[in-house]
């Protein structure tokens, strides 16, 4: 296991890497930090087809980031109905999604100045 210092930017990495092992789809990461009062420096959301890949891809990211980072999330939120499931590592929060909870909400762009980057979808 890797120490707790470990960049944002590398525990973003492995973020990706945990929804992509589970076939996640629609990555963006949403990059906060020249907004100043903002709630923490960067968002990734992506998306699972049903409750069940969205729980997978839930447990596979605290996975990846545990075993690769050496964090453990400060919590998670929304396992119970696994529609909207939100992950607080601090500076980074994920959310996971179904598709159309997501596109209700569309919390990508309700930071319009933010710097938003899509992450392509793996076959």
């Amino acid at each position: 296991m890797q120490q707790n210092n470990m960049t944002a930017e590398e525990v973003i990495k492995q973020v990706i890497e945990g929804i992509q092992d589970k076939k996640g789809k629609g990555i963006v990461v949403v990059d906060m930090l020249k907004l100043g009062n903002s709630i923490c420096d960067y968002f990734v959301i992506c998306e699972g087809n049903s409750p069940t890949q969205v729980s997978a891809i839930t447990g596979s990211i605290e996975d990846m980031v545990r075993i690769n980072c050496g964090k453990k999330p400060y919590a998670v939120d929304g396992l119970k109905n696994s529609q909207w499931v939100a992950m607080d590592y601090g500076d980074i929060l994920v959310h996971i999604f179904l598709p159309d909870v997501r596109t209700f909400y569309d919390i990508e762009h309700l930071w319009a100045d933010a710097t938003i980057t899509s992450v392509p979808d793996l076959d």
